[in-house]
């Protein structure tokens, strides 16, 4: 029952996806979870297309299995337009890409023409249908507990389902919540073909976090979580699951000073993106990665409510084999019942 018609699709062997959280998904970590048989997914983390193009590479050199660049439509200002990266995704082939917050109707021809599967992410029903209108190859819904940026109100338990539905018999994949094998099951019951996880893989070796990122991570419970615009610096009015750390509890009775774009914001701190040092403001919606240095504790630990399930740090190939193993014992047990 694990393998369903969309691993056939998609050419992997478990229904299992890495969601894509900034630079926290690079190419090891996206490599790891494609080389254990499901889907890695890097996203292009606001690199230069040069840089991407590298970053492309790498991940080719990791791993011969199938895997998947995530580029965000519409958000935080570039000074590169995000044709660029599209275009850049389809001259490599990438075997998968992956789309979120916009219409991916004028890339999904041009992508299937080059060979390249789309999946698209949503918040809605009305979106996913959109989405489905358009010929994307999978809709991603995802829930409100979801860590990162979050497009709708929806739970994962009422949006599935309803997606499932709406677009028929377009696949979906579940995003939202899932940390366990548990998890997973539920998923498919509610007629998802695949998961989609994010919080669970930033507590292995591979991902890209800093080490206060992941004990951040494997300290925290279900209710230490908030949805907030608080870090919206450079991508304003775009709301995302974050951890409540003494920073944000500081913070949140004027949520909406991190959507002002004040310049005169202090600066907490620096890190790098395509090898080059970026200075970070307060309120910036950037996670700490190992090239941060500052005020880490200001900064912003994206997680969603699966956290409180998350209790040590593995490779992320143990991860994928514990949700696949337990699944499959969860399954046996259910039609044991019988």
């Amino acid at each position: 029952m694990l393998r369903t018609p969309l691993c056939k699709t998609f050419g992997i062997e478990w229904p299992i996806f890495t969601a894509p959280m900034g630079p926290v998904t690079g190419p090891e970590l996206a490599a790891a979870v494609s080389h254990a048989g499901g889907l890695g997914i890097m996203s292009f983390g606001g690199n230069p297309p040069p840089v991407l193009r590298e970053n492309i590479r790498r991940l080719r050199s990791l791993t011969d299995r199938p895997f998947g660049i995530n580029v965000l439509l519409r958000g935080p200002h570039l000074p590169f337009p995000v044709e660029a990266v599209i275009d850049l995704c389809l001259e490599e082939q990438v075997p998968v890409l992956s789309t979120f917050w916009g219409d991916p109707t004028p890339y999904v021809a041009r992508a299937h023409a080059a060979g390249v599967k789309v999946i698209h992410q949503i918040g809605s029903v009305a979106d996913a249908q959109r989405a489905a209108q358009a010929g994307v190859d999978a809709i991603v819904a995802q829930g409100l507990e979801a860590g990162g940026h979050v497009a709708g109100e929806v739970t994962t338990m009422a949006l599935l389902p309803r997606t499932v539905d709406a677009i028929a018999p377009r696949p979906v994949i579940a995003a939202g919540g899932i940390a366990d094998a548990r998890g997973l099951v539920a998923a498919l019951a509610l007629g998802a073909q695949a998961i989609m996880i994010g919080t669970r893989l930033i507590a292995t070796p591979e991902a890209y976090a800093h080490p206060v990122y992941k004990q951040k991570i494997l300290a925290a419970t279900e209710d230490q979580t908030v949805r907030t615009t608080l870090f919206g610096h450079g991508w304003p009015d775009a709301p995302h699951r974050t951890l409540r750390t003494p920073f944000v509890e500081r913070w949140l009775p004027e949520e909406a000073r991190g959507s002002e774009q004040r310049p005169d914001e202090p600066r907490i701190g620096e890190t790098r993106i395509g090898g080059q040092p970026v200075p970070l403001l307060r309120f910036m919606g950037f996670p700490p990665t190992p090239d941060a240095s500052g005020d880490i504790e200001s900064m912003d630990f994206l997680a969603g409510q699966s956290v409180g399930l998350v209790q040590e740090i593995k490779p992320a190939a143990d991860v994928v084999r514990e949700l696949v193993e337990g699944a499959q014992r969860l399954l046996s047990q259910l039609a044991a019942r019988d």
